[in-house]
């Protein structure tokens, strides 16, 4: 239904208008009597072999979803319905910013991809609090950034505000600095600045006493010397592990017109899929499999998810999928882990 009739109509429209209307008509339905029950019964795989202990949570199953889809943290408990195992909110940042000119979010359709330059557009972290307040039992991570006014000097001080910030209302962290719609923000990959970061988050993971998974979300154009830093990274500051990956800058083979590939911003989908499974394999094998990974990028059948999970991802992430193929696909990626049972 959705891939035959709603995805053909939404899809002819600006794709940011139809993300918010389409949060409205999902909040909207969910407050029907017996709607939510519905949902759970058409998606939800329910059974304890999808159950995975990762970085010391119990996820129901290892099916997420990615950051950037709930930056406000405004849908997470009627998403859960559709069958994820955990949503990831954000990225977040201190201060509330609209983010790039619009126009800003681009379909193309023929490669079964988005490209996005939003640049962290969010209501800031006291807001997405305050609606985290409202969390009814949801795994959440929370996916932490730094205002575009921030210079990378002082960059340490936004991440430690948005740690401090959601440190109670979350259950994972996931420090972004491979999104490519913030000025020099990938700059904050490189091994120095990275590793200060991150031992800095550390400390104040200690100083909370009960400390919470901290994750780095990475680029998938980092070459192999630069994945083999972040290994070291990982190893030196303790963090709980890797997701794998963002959005790319890269436009290499796609089919849709060459107006809308010329688009600045982070490509998503389809053409990702391969890229975002080597980095996986690669982490996985040269780490010797010393720290978990989240897969994420391309994932739009079953068949993709397992070759993450099979590359070494302990869990995966949807996003750009979700959106082209619908919630049905969920409930596809946790029936086939099921079938390998």
């Amino acid at each position: 239904m959705y891939k035959s009739i709603l995805r053909p109509i939404l899809f002819q429209y600006d794709p940011e208008r139809i993300h918010h209307l389409t949060f409205k008509m999902v909040r909207s339905l969910c407050k029907i009597p017996l709607t939510r029950s519905i949902i759970k019964n058409i998606y939800g795989v329910n059974d304890p072999r999808l159950e995975r202990e990762v970085f010391g949570l119990t996820f129901k199953n290892p099916v997420g979803l990615a950051a950037g889809f709930d930056k406000d943290a405004k849908l997470y408990n009627e998403l859960s319905d559709f069958g994820f195992g955990f949503i990831e909110i954000g990225t977040v940042t201190p201060k509330p910013q609209d983010g790039n000119p619009k126009k800003r979010l681009f379909r193309l359709k023929a490669d079964q991809a988005i490209i996005n330059r939003m640049g962290f557009n969010n209501e800031g972290v006291e807001a997405t609090v305050e609606r985290l307040k409202k969390n009814k039992g949801v795994l959440i991570g929370g996916n932490i950034g730094k205002n575009k006014v921030t210079p990378n000097e002082q960059a340490v001080e936004d991440y430690k505000i948005c740690f401090d910030a959601l440190f109670d209302y979350v259950d994972y962290f996931v420090v972004n600095v491979s999104s490519p719609n913030t000025p020099n923000l990938r700059a904050l990959q490189d091994k120095e600045p990275l590793t200060a970061l991150l031992n800095t988050l550390q400390e104040k993971n200690k100083e909370k006493g009960n400390s919470k998974p901290i994750l780095l979300k990475i680029a998938p154009d980092l070459n192999n010397d630069q994945l083999l830093d972040i290994i070291t990274i990982v190893k030196e500051t303790k963090i709980a592990g890797i997701i794998a990956t963002n959005t790319t800058i890269e436009r290499k083979n796609l089919k849709s017109n060459e107006e809308v590939t010329k688009e600045m911003g982070g490509l998503s989908g389809k053409p990702l899929t391969h890229r975002s499974t080597e980095v996986i394999r690669f982490l996985s094998e040269k780490s010797n499999k010393a720290f978990p990974i989240i897969g994420v990028g391309g994932i739009h059948s079953a068949k993709d998810a397992l070759e993450k999970l099979d590359a070494g991802a302990s869990l995966v992430q949807l996003y750009t999928g979700f959106i082209y193929e619908g919630p049905q696909l969920i409930k596809d990626i946790n029936k086939a882990i099921l079938k390998r049972k």
